[in-house]
């Protein structure tokens, strides 16, 4: 358990776990996310390079005929190279966003889950009345906001 959850007080165990899991969550979900826009730039980058290397070397001297066009592109290992990174960070880059909606929404059900079950997690008045403290510390530390059920 991460030392701030752990030393977290006016919380028993059990509420320290499920921040400790809603924690893990968040980092779960910010690491996919970060994947995922390294995937659209890196195939952004490549579609980018691909087009340009294509019309400098095969529209501007074969835009005569286009069977000579797809003949020069596909003899040409550097454009089928680079049409294949480009084709394949697309994959990786829709597979990498449904992981990314996927953990979004594991993650802010387990958020929710606990905003709406804090009267029940924080029963004693002396928490009740001190959770705040807690719910500051999750959003400063790890930014998790545990004050609405919004994003």
């Amino acid at each position: 358990m991460d030392t701030p959850i752990q030393q977290l007080d006016y919380t028993d165990q059990a509420t320290k776990q499920m921040l400790e899991n809603v924690r893990k969550r968040k980092k779960k979900f910010d690491d996919i996310k970060m994947w995922h826009y390294l995937s659209v730039y890196s195939t952004l980058f490549f579609a980018f390079i691909f087009t340009v290397y294509f019309y400098i070397t095969f529209v501007k001297p074969f835009s005569f005929s286009f069977l000579a066009m797809l003949s020069a592109v596909l003899n040409d290992i550097v454009a089928v190279y680079l049409l294949a990174f480009t084709i394949v960070g697309f994959g990786a880059m829709n597979l990498l966003k449904q992981q990314k909606e996927k953990k979004e929404k594991e993650y802010q059900e387990l958020r929710c889950e606990i905003v709406d079950r804090s009267k029940d997690l924080w029963k004693k008045e002396e928490e009740w009345k001190n959770r705040h403290i807690v719910f500051e510390i999750m959003k400063k530390q790890y930014d998790i906001n545990l004050y609405h059920e919004k994003k």
